[in-house]
């Protein structure tokens, strides 16, 4: 799962397939599918992808999730939360984790896994304020914020008439 600038690149989707795809080879877990939600954010569960894959946990299609990366999943502990409840918690699915090194079947996988969905949204709302405090300097020095609405340009009225 990417944002729109990774999956355009496609890098950094291929290093997460690559990613999930050593790891089961590695402990010997069969590969059902991959579903990847290519320009999707993690800030919400509602992606085609994740909904797939939920339903094949839901009809026992699959005996759990393999992820590259947390955050790819979720950045959010109220989402985290749900998931943990309804598919990995006492539900009996299993999440594992490539790159955070979470394994669900363990207490100690599902606490760090609890720990990390709290990093996770701190990173997120942190991010976000930096992005607010950074907009709100730049509007306070009078420079553009955004994309250029269809039917505008950026040269002042001045260069336009040649003043």
């Amino acid at each position: 799962m990417s944002t729109d600038e990774q999956a355009d690149k496609g890098v950094s989707l291929a290093a997460q397939r690559a990613k999930v795809e050593a790891y089961c080879r590695l402990y010997d877990l069969e590969l059902v599918t991959v579903i990847e939600d290519g320009g999707q954010s993690g800030k919400t569960l509602k992606r085609p992808g994740l909904q797939t894959a939920l339903t094949m946990l839901r009809k026992e299609e699959a005996a759990g999730l393999v992820i590259a990366k947390l955050d790819r999943l979720t950045r959010s502990v109220i989402d985290g939360g749900t998931l943990i409840a309804d598919y990995f918690g006492d539900k009996g699915s299993q999440l594992l984790s490539v790159e955070d090194h979470i394994d669900t079947r363990s207490a100690a996988g599902r606490l760090v896994l609890n720990v990390l969905l709290s990093v996770s949204q701190w990173e997120r709302e942190a991010i976000g304020e930096r992005t607010k405090t950074a907009l709100r300097h730049k509007i306070a020095k009078g420079q553009r914020c955004g994309k250029v609405r269809f039917g505008y340009d950026l040269a002042p009225r001045w260069e336009k008439f040649g003043a």
